[in-house]
């Protein structure tokens, strides 16, 4: 389908703004597909924050397809929500014939930002491709940087930068300089090079009771025609390895006052709904929220629901799902090991696994989806086998039910008490134990691929030296094999892979992004991963 199709066929839930003449002319673009971008609740707010602006002239961009783009743009951003993503912005970039390096770019062309939970969490990996980058929240974010931008618009290059920098959450690489303790060593100090630049950027939190919802409806989304309403930011749960409890803190919820009035309004449009968050049963008035959505006049509305808390699965929300046309649900376990679940502080009994597969069936739903993991810090094969036998003994409980494993490695994180945590190499071999066992149980079996969660590791612990490695790794592919090829051909000039995937870190080093300042310190982290060691000694 062409642009123009695609681009007439979406319903605002908004009115766009004649640009001014003297408008910013901003290209706003997503570093995949329309129907992937476009299912962003993050991608959807931030273009209608900006299309409602008439102080602003902005167009999308896609891997796919464009709007059409103005000449000589002022700013161009994109959002990154998956790592592997960051080869798209390079490859946009040269389709616009402009600069990969920032270092490079010269004042005629736009200054180019980024956001998304990607560069929050740690940019420093992709830190030298960007001029800007927005470290938070976008709802006060946004527009605090174009109020700057529109300052200082019309001036130098780098005058532009010093004055963005001064704003709270905006990260210019730039005007901050990495050093080594030798070219393959520990990062030995990061600082601003002028006094005037802050030496710490504190990601910013928007504290407000009104979260998200979708700005347009689309049956070209990944979702077909869904609309999506946020019902919970963060998770007050803490599994030490979660980087959207931790990054994203503290857990706020929409209140049922703007709840009610968003879902009225996306059912004019539609009747697919879509309540997200990484834990939306834990909502303060979830059950007000189930009695509203379970009145008659709701019989033809579709409801679907982000990952819940495995206690949370009561018939009553069970049933309510099935009469809304859901037929499985998610609940994220992690591990069929109790004590594996202390490590992690994943306060979750097994009885309560088998409780809610059991409300699951008795209310009507056809399968249950689960979450899981291997490598985690401290896991031994009995743990493994802990989840083995876990599902022989759901299959026994729940006959009928359809079982699903969705199976991850475990990927430290930035700004989380794991961080300091290298990938185990055993759980190659965890994942072909699990897929071998859980097929002989007739489980639905989905791992990640391994491969794939070496480079998240990558990504994820990386700093400024892997720029110049991931601008070469594109000409080989995304595969695992491509990067172990660049790697030897960077030999000497940064660490091993090894290094940034693999190896555990000292508590007491440099961290990459230790200048970028997330909810918690690195001290009261450091607490909570002394938590997890005791609970076990392989940590």
């Amino acid at each position: 389908m062409n642009a123009a199709a695609l681009f007439q066929a979406e319903t605002h839930l908004f009115t766009i703004a004649r640009p001014q003449p003297d408008a910013l002319k901003i290209i706003y673009g997503f570093p995949n597909t329309y129907s992937v971008g476009i299912t962003s609740l993050g991608y959807q707010v931030v273009w209608a924050m900006l299309a409602q602006d008439p102080g602003v002239d902005v167009r999308r961009l896609f891997t796919d397809v464009r709007e059409s783009l103005p000449r000589n743009p002022d700013l161009l951003g994109f959002s990154l929500s998956w790592e592997l993503d960051y080869g798209n912005i390079l490859t946009l970039l040269e389709q616009l014939k402009l600069p990969l390096w920032a270092r490079e770019r010269q004042g005629e062309h736009p200054l180019v930002f980024g956001g998304g939970p990607v560069l929050t969490a740690n940019p420093e990996p992709y830190a030298d491709f960007f001029d800007v980058i927005l470290l938070g929240d976008g709802e006060d974010l946004l527009q605090n940087f174009l109020e700057a931008y529109r300052s200082v618009r019309g001036t130098g290059r780098q005058t532009q930068l010093d004055s963005l920098a001064q704003v709270p959450g905006l990260y210019v690489p730039s005007l901050y300089q990495v050093s080594y303790q030798e070219n393959t060593g520990a990062i030995a100090r990061i600082e601003a090079i002028k006094p005037t630049i802050p030496d710490h950027i504190i990601k910013q939190t928007y504290r407000g009771n009104t979260l998200a919802t979708s700005t347009v409806v689309t049956p070209h989304a990944a979702w077909e025609n869904i609309y999506m309403v946020e019902v919970v930011r963060s998770c007050p749960e803490m599994c030490r390895f979660c980087l959207a409890s931790y990054l994203t803190l503290p857990f706020r919820s929409s209140s049922l006052e703007s709840l009610i009035p968003a879902i009225a309004r996306g059912l004019t449009v539609t009747h697919r709904i879509g309540l997200l968050g990484a834990s939306v049963s834990q909502h303060p008035e979830f059950e007000a929220l189930l009695d509203y959505l379970g009145q008659p006049q709701f019989a033809e509305m579709r409801l679907s629901l982000a990952s819940v808390r495995t206690n949370t699965v009561t018939p009553k929300l069970t049933t309510l799902l099935t009469q809304r046309g859901t037929k499985s649900l998610t609940i994220a376990i992690e591990t069929g090991s109790e004590r594996l679940r202390q490590v992690i502080n994943k306060k979750l009994d097994t009885q309560e696994i088998f409780q809610a597969a059991a409300n699951a069936r008795s209310g009507g739903l056809k399968g249950l989806k689960f979450y899981g993991m291997v490598g985690i810090p401290g896991e031994t094969d009995g743990d493994v086998q802990a989840t083995v036998d876990l599902f022989r003994a759901l299959k026994k409980q729940v006959p009928g039910l359809r079982l699903t494993l969705g199976c991850s490695t475990f990927v430290p994180k930035a700004h989380t008490p794991f961080q300091w945590l290298g990938v185990r190499a055993i759980a190659e071999k965890r994942l072909k134990f699990l897929k071998k066992e859980l097929g002989r149980l007739g489980i639905d079996f989905r791992p990640e691929p391994y491969g794939d969660s070496l480079i998240q590791a990558l990504l994820s612990r990386g700093d400024r030296r892997l720029g110049p490695l991931l601008e070469r790794v594109r000409c080989y592919g995304q595969s695992l094999g491509s990067y172990r090829r660049t790697f030897k051909e960077f030999k000497g000039k940064l660490p091993t892979m090894e290094h940034y995937v693999h190896s555990d870190w000292p508590t007491g080093g440099q961290l990459p992004w230790d200048h970028l300042q997330g909810p918690l310190s690195n001290a009261t982290l450091t607490k909570h991963l002394e938590l997890a060691q005791e609970n076990t000694h392989d940590i």
